[in-house]
């Protein structure tokens, strides 16, 4: 008995132990890796799938998936820049992003509560008709014309203290959503409809509400993402976005968040952030292609899901 305790302790453990040995093999390898600069860097880096990942936990929690994150992303996006571009203050223009990100959440989280469609199917569809109605709205260009405002520069460039401040904001909502997922009634709320929905439903949770709400939750961490890109590029890309829900739900398996809802902790995703982003920063720097930058994302990704189906 006392053997099983260590073992599950152990598994619980596996992501930063991973992450542990990851960081060591790539530091003796390439001693650029191990610099200050890098590791600022990689942590910048992370911030935006990291926010994401905030996001998808809540819903993958309750037993969905979001395959919509990227192409939120990129419509939020694009309508901050072109409201930016014409004249909108930017704080407005932002503000406006984030509404936005939360209303296009929702969507998702009606169509799988009052329209009854699967978590997938549902996301797939609004996946779908985002990204179109950004390619529309854009034309399929760029929108450049951002003036110099330094609110809009601050966001993805800006330092306090030699820290960027996307990483300091990665950080401050990664507590915010310990708190709020092991603190509050909403977090109980969330973890009681993925393990048993029937169970939630019965103890007077409203199943729907909850739902929506973490699809809400997911939108508005793709549009937060949204601005920070925005900020480093100073524009907004049509296929910007792309392939990000992908590495956020890659995160969150290697976290050791149930695929199935119910069982993880936000601390697990915020080190299989971080996995993602010492893999791709290390393999960059060994010089190692893109293509096999993705097998090997892959296979990792397939070792997370075994071991959860193992636990």
């Amino acid at each position: 008995m006392e053997n099983k305790k260590v073992m599950n302790r152990i598994q619980d453990l596996g992501a930063v132990i991973a992450l542990i040995l990851l960081v060591a093999v790539i530091s003796i390898i390439s001693p650029e890796f191990r610099t200050v600069k890098n590791f600022l860097s990689l942590l910048r880096q992370s911030s935006i799938n990291g926010l994401i990942a905030f996001g998808m936990t809540c819903v993958i929690l309750t037993g969905g998936i979001d395959l919509s994150v990227g192409s939120v992303l990129a419509l939020t996006t694009a309508i901050c820049a072109s409201l930016i571009a014409n004249g909108t203050p930017v704080a407005i223009a932002m503000i406006v992003a984030l509404v936005l990100g939360v209303v296009f959440g929702m969507i998702s989280g009606i169509f799988v509560t009052k329209g009854r469609l699967q978590p997938f199917i549902a996301t797939l569809i609004t996946m779908t008709v985002f990204r179109g109605l950004t390619m529309i709205f854009m034309d399929g260009k760029p929108i450049s014309n951002l003036g110099d405002s330094y609110l809009l520069k601050f966001v993805g460039k800006g330092l306090i203290l030699n820290i960027p401040f996307p990483v300091i904001m990665f950080i401050l909502i990664f507590i915010a959503f310990m708190f709020l997922l092991e603190r509050t009634t909403f977090g109980r709320k969330i973890y009681a409809t993925g393990s048993n929905e029937k169970s939630a439903k019965l103890a007077g949770i409203n199943i729907d509400r909850t739902k929506i709400a973490a699809y809400a939750i997911s939108g508005l961490m793709a549009a937060m993402s949204g601005l920070i890109l925005l900020s480093r590029l100073s524009s907004a890309q049509p296929t910007l976005g792309s392939g990000y829900e992908l590495d956020a739900i890659a995160a969150v398996a290697l976290g050791g968040v149930s695929m199935n809802g119910g069982r993880g902790r936000i601390w697990g995703t915020f080190v299989g952030v971080l996995i993602i982003a010492v893999l791709n920063n290390g393999l960059n720097i060994l010089g190692v292609s893109s293509y096999y930058q993705d097998v090997v994302k892959g296979l990792v990704i397939l070792i997370a899901v075994l071991s959860d189906r193992k636990r």
